[in-house]
This record gives structure tokens, C-alpha cells and sequence, in this order.
């Protein structure tokens, strides 16, 4: 996999492939042993390769950026890591994440059909990046198919998906490289390999110790690779997060997500140094660790170090792996990823999501990928504040008359059961979450004219920012000129920390904040009637029962 990886993400040659295996030694053992789940392993991933792709591609950058990206992104891993942002991981919205992976997967897909069909370019082409450009060269040269190439690469696929029917402890994509690579060399079927392009000399492949070595980069295209570095470092947090929540799922541990993102940071922070590419946690690899009894990170540990005696003692026998073959692999890998039939099923869910996850999926597929995620998180935090605006109400209770019960009338019941409101009064019951979206709908729904007092029922209200505390501050204001007392009622602790915190209580006034409707009521009777009878105080409060709520300091 790691191979089959590193060709598709920087192209065919001895230098991905080395690139690749090298991600995985490296990147794969500095996971396990700081990884916040302790079976996840690590290394280069499929979702990586229209990024590492789409990098290397751009004028300017090529491997060096790369490399430099990959470090940035491994420095921004750790500090989300050090800083407590890998909670906020979970934030991401579904649709967002299944519209990109979706995406990749489609993607992936396409830039294997060269090699999975066997299409000869002319001397000196390449595909292009761009989706439909590279569809369109692709069908230009559809008359070069080699049908071995097809034949090879269905067989493989076909040998993961009998594999996988048979065992879930050893990886099918072995077995099609064994199979499929000894097909090759005994029966000599014309084909790419690794090491030798079809119709063209043998290439060199020496496999040794990775070698230190320093990246350099154009200044002149920083922005280009902060860029690449921050989605670099979303995607590899997003899939090592996932990657752990399936390990959890499997075992019924919990993972440590700030410790998993430190791990994953130091992995891309050293990895390029030694010629590696991006690596994060590998869903497919972990989910094979486990079923295979792996429940320490010794696993993984040993995994890094058997690959390397691998690489040291059996490299060279890389340069025959058929072309084809990893085609079949990494179609496989992008079919897995799609998730079709949970993306398809996606279709049944409200509009706001459904839209959200196609977006996602279109830009990540025809734009770029690097501003599919955030343009998915735009429309999705958009889309959630309309859903919240909708479930906000400021309801006017005005005309609403009760009888009097004989039940216990220090309870706060969910309707005004216990008064007839009097003249001149007017409750406003308001419900949902009180922010910026919400705020002009309240303003639009109070209205104090001619009114002598208002209450504002908040027991339903379970959080305000700023703007709801900006627009009380503008009632009151109107209120204080038209002659209009306002009182509160059942305001919850986070609103009453805020108003508080933003010294609006000696506005309100401390006596204008009750603990129960029932309060603000025998309040609200008590300035109407002072005022009916010339100023003469007069109440109707029931004995033993206070009528003010001054909250604790």
C-alpha cells in the first residue's frame, strides 16, 4: 500500500516508491509510540493523494514545497494538539466530511485509469491535474488500451474482494501483488512495472537507509505551501481522529484526540526530513492490526521495523510489481472510501445536509480540494444558525387569560396558568438560543408601545451572546423613554453570566429579575395598580411568599 501510495501521489518512479516506504517506516513507528489510541497505525493514505498530488504539480513548488508543507503542517498538528483544539475536531459537520472523502475517492479513481487500462501517452505528456481536462485526454487516447493491463488490474481487485471474503487476517492487496506480480515474471505479459516501463530500458531501484537531507523552497511561493500545509494538517487530524474513533469501536477503549494530534504532528514534523511524504492514521491498517490481535503499540512498532528489514533485504524485488496491479489496488482503496451506499443514503436526509455534502463533493472534485472543506464548513455553519433562527421564538402571551388554581403557586409552570394578565401588561415567552441570528427576530417581535410593563419569560432560553445582550440593552433604552417597566423571568445561568459579566444588571435593575413568571406577575400587578390607585401602594403578593428574586452575588 505504501508503494502503491507514493507512485500515485508523486508518479511512477523509483524515487515514489522509496518516498512511500520510507512514510511508512518512519511516519508508521513515530505514531505508534505516541499515538493517543494504542493500536493505530500510521503511515502515507489514499486521502493524501490528491493533495500530495495537486502540490508537487504547482510551478514553483515540486517536492521541496512538499516536503516544506509537510512540516508546516506537522508544526500546526502539534500546537492543535498542545493547545486542546483536537476536540474541536468533532465540530465538523458529517456531510462535510463524507462529500470530501466521497470526492477524493472519485478523484483517486480517475487518476489510476491510465494505468489500470494501460493508455500510452505520447512521449513528453502527462495527464493533467484538472478533473475534466484529464477525462478528456484519457478518451483522446482511449485506442492505446492494453488489455492485458485491464485483465491484470480486474484480477486484482477481484482477488481483494475473494480475500476479503475468506479472511479478514490477511490483506487481500498482498496477495494481489504476490499473485498478480508472479503472473507477470513467469508468463511475461506485456506491462508496466515498477521497474520497467513497458518498451523502454530497465529502471534502477536500490532500497537502503533513508538519508537525511534539508528542503528548500521558493519564498517567492510561501503562501501556495501554507496553504497545502494547513489542509495537509485538517485532513491528516480529521482521518487519524476517525481512524481512532473506528479503533474505539472495535476494542471499547477511548483514544486521547490532543495526544493522537501531537503524534500525528511529530510523524509529518521529522517524516521529510528523510524524504517522506504526509501520513496520518490508516483506517484500513488499523482495522487490520486489531483483527489480527494487535492491542498495544508494540504492533505497530514491530510493523515499522519488519517493513524496514523488508525494504533493506527484498527492495529490489519492488521494481517487479506490475503497474496494473497497484491500479486495481488504489480503485479498490477509492471504492472503499466513497462509501456509495452510505453517500447515496445521504439523499434522504434534510436539504441543508444533503446540500452541504454535495457542495463539498463538487468543489473537491472539479475546483480544488484545498476550499472544498472550508467552503463545506461556511454553507454547513450558515445552514445550522438558519436552523437555530427557526427554532428561536419571542411569543406574545398578552391576551391569554387564566383562572386562578389551587395549584402550589411557587412552581413555574409552562403556561401562565395561575393570573389573568391585567391591562397594560405584556409577557413576551421566548425560546431557543439567543445570538446574532436571532436577535432581529426578537426585536421585530417586542413591542412596548402603550405599554406599561413587559416580561420577558426566559426560562426556554439556554444561551445569548453579545448581539442578544445588545439587543436587550436597545429595549431597554426604548423602554426607559417610553415609560415602559421591563422584567425578567427564569433567566438560566449562562444568560445571567453574560448580563452580569456586562454590567447590564444595574440597567435592568436587580429588583426586574424574578426567579418565576409567578414573581414577575405579582410584580407586574403591583405597578399597575400603584399607578391605577394615584401612586397608593397596594398589593395583592401572597403572604410568606417574596415577590423579588435578587440573584447571588
Amino acid at each position: 500500500m505504501a508503494i502503491a501510495f507514493g507512485i500515485a501521489s508523486l508518479g511512477p518512479g523509483p524515487e515514489s516508491v522509496q518516498r512511500g516506504l520510507y512514510t511508512a517506516i518512519i511516519a508508521g513507528f513515530i505514531i505508534s509510540c505516541l499515538s493517543g489510541s494504542r493500536v493505530q497505525i500510521g503511515g502515507p493514505t489514499g486521502a493524501f493523494i490528491v493533495i500530495v498530488f495537486g502540490i508537487v504539480s504547482k510551478p514553483g513548488v515540486g517536492i521541496d514545497g512538499l516536503l516544506c508543507a509537510t512540516i508546516i503542517a506537522g508544526c500546526l498538528l502539534v500546537i492543535m494538539g498542545l493547545t486542546g483544539l483536537g476536540n474541536l475536531i468533532k465540530y465538523i459537520p458529517y456531510p462535510v466530511t463524507l462529500g470530501f472523502t466521497s470526492g477524493i475517492a472519485v478523484v483517486i479513481a480517475v487518476s489510476q485509469l491510465q494505468m489500470f487500462f494501460g493508455i500510452r501517452l505520447p512521449e513528453g505528456e502527462k495527464l493533467p491535474g484538472e478533473f475534466i481536462d484529464k477525462l478528456a485526454m484519457l478518451a483522446r487516447y482511449a485506442g492505446t488500451i492494453n488489455w492485458y493491463a485491464c485483465a491484470l488490474a480486474l484480477l486484482t481487485m477481484a482477488v481483494i474482494f475473494l480475500v476479503g471474503k475468506l479472511t479478514d487476517r490477511i490483506p487481500g492487496s498482498l496477495v494481489a501483488v504476490l499473485v498478480g506480480t508472479i503472473l507477470v515474471a513467469v508468463l511475461d505479459i506485456p506491462v508496466d512495472t515498477i521497474g520497467r516501463p513497458l518498451g523502454q530500458d530497465p529502471i534502477s531501484l536500490s532500497m537502503g537507509f533513508p538519508e537525511f537531507a534539508l528542503p528548500t523552497f521558493d519564498l517567492g511561493r510561501l503562501n501556495v505551501i501554507v496553504s497545502a500545509a494547513i489542509t495537509i494538517a485538517m485532513l491528516g487530524a480529521i482521518e487519524s481522529l476517525l481512524s481512532a474513533v473506528v479503533a474505539d469501536g472495535m476494542l471499547g477503549t477511548r483514544h486521547r484526540s490532543n495526544t493522537e494530534l501531537i503524534a500525528q504532528g511529530a510523524a509529518n514534523l521529522i517524516t521529510p526530513f528523510f524524504g517522506g511524504i504526509p501520513s496520518t492514521g490508516a483506517i484500513a491498517r488499523t482495522a487490520t492490526n486489531i483483527r489480527n490481535g494487535g492491542r498495544t503499540p508494540v504492533a505497530g512498532i514491530i510493523h515499522a521495523v519488519v517493513l524496514l528489514l523488508i525494504v533493506l533485504c527484498f527492495g529490489n524485488f519492488a521494481a517487479m510489481i506490475p503497474m496494473p496491479v497497484l491500479a486495481g489496488i488504489l480503485i479498490t482503496v477509492a471504492i472503499n472510501m466513497s462509501q456509495y451506499a452510505i453517500f447515496v443514503k445521504m439523499f434522504r436526509a434534510p436539504k441543508s445536509d444533503i446540500a452541504v455534502m454535495v457542495l463539498t463533493f463538487l468543489l473537491t472534485v472539479f475546483l480544488d480540494l484545498t476550499i472544498a472543506i472550508p467552503f463545506g464548513l461556511i454553507l454547513a455553519s450558515f445552514l445550522f444558525m438558519h436552523r437555530m433562527e427557526q427554532l428561536f421564538t419571542t411569543g406574545n402571551l398578552a391576551n391569554r387569560l387564566h383562572v386562578v388554581s389551587e395549584e402550589d403557586p411557587t412552581e413555574d409552570r409552562s403556561t401562565l396558568q395561575l393570573f389573568d394578565i391585567p391591562d397594560g401588561v405584556r409577557v413576551y415567552d421566548i425560546s431557543g438560543p439567543f445570538f446574532f441570528a436571532t436577535a432581529g427576530k426578537f426585536q421585530d417581535a417586542i413591542d412596548n408601545r402603550n405599554i406599561r410593563v413587559v416580561i420577558l419569560r426566559m426560562k426556554n432560553v439556554p444561551a445569548m451572546d453579545v448581539s442578544g445582550l445588545h439587543a436587550l440593552e436597545e429595549l431597554l433604552i426604548l423602554a426607559h423613554r417610553g415609560n415602559t417597566t421591563i422584567l425578567f423571568s427564569g433567566l438560566r445561568s449562562q444568560p445571567m453570566r453574560v448580563i452580569n459579566r456586562f454590567g447590564l444588571i444595574e440597567r435592568i435593575g436587580e429588583k426586574n429579575i424574578h426567579h418565576t413568571i409567578i414573581e414577575a406577575m405579582h410584580h407586574a400587578a403591583e405597578i399597575v395598580e400603584f399607578e391605577m390607585l394615584g401612586g397608593m401602594y397596594h398589593s395583592h403578593v401572597p403572604s410568606g411568599m417574596s415577590s423579588i428574586f435578587i440573584p447571588p452575588a
